[in-house]
């Protein structure tokens, strides 16, 4: 079976600083793979490069058996691919729903003239919140919301374009013990309807609860991928510090 998603030997050169090298890794649907690794050991690049912020400087990125070689965003969105950053990128200003649809926003005729239709917008976003089993609403100004609302709107966005694969950096960082809970909710719901998830993530606990495998990153190279079921958090803490060099 070929699977969703394929990286087969990515490296990464940012001048004389080599930030990957060799990583080979496969995705399937409704499959969700912890990326973990220390400061400095590639994850954010990796996913980057997978989301199209930058190509890499060898290797081959596939999706459903198809070589792709992303130069924008824009591109690895049309195969399906969105991120959520670790910063949200949300307008604190702004309603859920106008978040959501910003860049993308709809708009009905009258006369000669287009305008935005706030009513589709909101409709629709509560229909994404439903959909998350989220009690956000598509009127509540993002400013006022919890760090589980935040996330809500920001993986509510990635479902416009209904993805294949949803890159997550760090969801569950900074935020309350329930909060933490609702944010792995949401992964589940995103898992459950099909999709692929690449979660990075510091908190052992969160990467136990809700993923099927593991990669652990070190040093830009990929030392370990296994089946959470086959694993503990001592040993992946022991191939993330290096106390455990591979398994």
């Amino acid at each position: 079976m070929t699977p969703l998603m394929q990286l087969t030997a990515i490296g990464k050169n940012f001048g004389a600083i080599e930030a990957l090298r060799g990583v080979t890794l496969s995705l399937s649907p409704g499959e969700v793979l912890g990326l973990m690794g220390d400061n400095g050991a590639g994850k954010s690049t990796l996913v980057k490069i997978i989301a199209g912020n930058f190509p890499p400087s060898s290797g081959e990125i596939a999706i459903n058996g198809e070589p792709q070689h992303f130069h924008r965003p824009v591109e690895a969105r049309r195969k399906g691919v969105e991120i959520v950053y670790q910063d949200l990128a949300l307008s604190d200003n702004l309603s859920a729903a106008a978040n959501i649809f910003l860049g993308r926003e709809a708009k009905r005729k009258i006369g000669p003239f287009k305008i935005l239709d706030h009513n589709a917008m909101n409709r629709r976003a509560a229909e994404l919140f439903a959909e998350l089993k989220s009690e956000t609403r598509p009127r509540d100004i993002v400013q006022r919301m919890s760090g589980g609302q935040r996330q809500a709107v920001a993986i509510a966005r990635t479902r416009l374009s209904e993805p294949k694969i949803v890159l997550m950096d760090e969801p569950t960082a900074a935020i309350s013990v329930r909060q933490v809970a609702e944010v792995l909710d949401l992964i589940r719901t995103l898992r459950d309807s099909g999709m692929a998830i690449i979660l990075i993530s510091h908190r052992m606990p969160d990467i136990f609860e809700v993923c099927d495998r593991i990669a652990v990153l070190r040093r830009g190279e990929l030392v370990a991928e296994k089946a959470v079921s086959d694993s503990s958090p001592e040993e992946i803490t022991g191939l993330i510090t290096g106390a455990i060099s591979s398994a």
